[in-house]
């Protein structure tokens, strides 16, 4: 198992406790994102975690696949899931890179909260542009570690650099700012379609962007 795969499943234990305090800004970017939904939609939620945002979203929605590299995260989702009664969302432990998954296959794609968790963004903006159909959309929503913030936030976000630096957090946590997120769109081959900035405690992008 990999590193990243090995923290995500630590994290799955209390990662629904920990993202408690920002749950305006999950609960605003999902009501957010239902305007852009349509009834026949096969949707990919790429980095679904614990599987929030999938069963919200489902009932608006043909299908969703829904991956993440930490099957102990897809196991509380799928949980989840039977709990909500939601039939329509396949959870599967993945990556948005298997081959499995065939070029214009999906409608929408969304990206809640990972953006700024992976390796090389740039690579994965790429990667959801083949995935999605022509004109199909981009749908995600970003923390960005370098707007604003609260003095608490900015405190526990030193924390994090330093623990990422000593190897304690295995994952390049990067510290962007929206018009940086904008900037990986258009070299993404992205049309903006719409943005919003969210603020509570720390700031978020929300981002619906169309494949051109």
């Amino acid at each position: 198992m990999s590193k990243s795969k090995k923290f995500w499943d630590n994290a799955s234990k209390n990662y629904d406790n920990t993202e408690e305090r920002f749950e305006y800004i999950h609960s605003k970017s999902r009501e957010n994102a239902k305007k852009y939904l349509n009834d026949g939609d096969i949707v990919l939620d790429f980095g679904c975690g614990t599987g929030t945002t999938s069963c919200e979203l489902s009932s608006h929605v043909k299908q969703i696949h829904a991956i993440d590299i930490s099957p102990k995260m897809i196991e509380i989702a799928k949980e989840k899931a039977i709990v909500n009664k939601v039939e329509n969302v396949n959870f599967e432990h993945g990556e948005i890179f298997d081959k499995k998954y065939e070029k214009e296959s999906f409608d929408k794609i969304l990206a809640f909260n990972m953006l700024h968790t992976v390796p090389d963004p740039h690579l994965v903006l790429n990667k959801i542009n083949e995935l999605l159909k022509p004109e199909g959309l981009f749908i995600s929503i970003t923390p960005c570690l370098r707007d604003k913030m609260s003095f608490l936030v900015s405190m526990q976000i030193q924390l994090v650099r330093i623990m990422c630096k000593v190897g304690i957090i295995p994952v390049p946590i990067r510290r962007l700012k929206s018009i940086e997120l904008d900037d990986l769109m258009v070299k993404g081959n992205f049309k903006t379609v719409e943005t919003e900035k969210i603020y509570k405690d720390a700031s978020s992008y929300f981002i619906v962007a169309k494949k051109v």
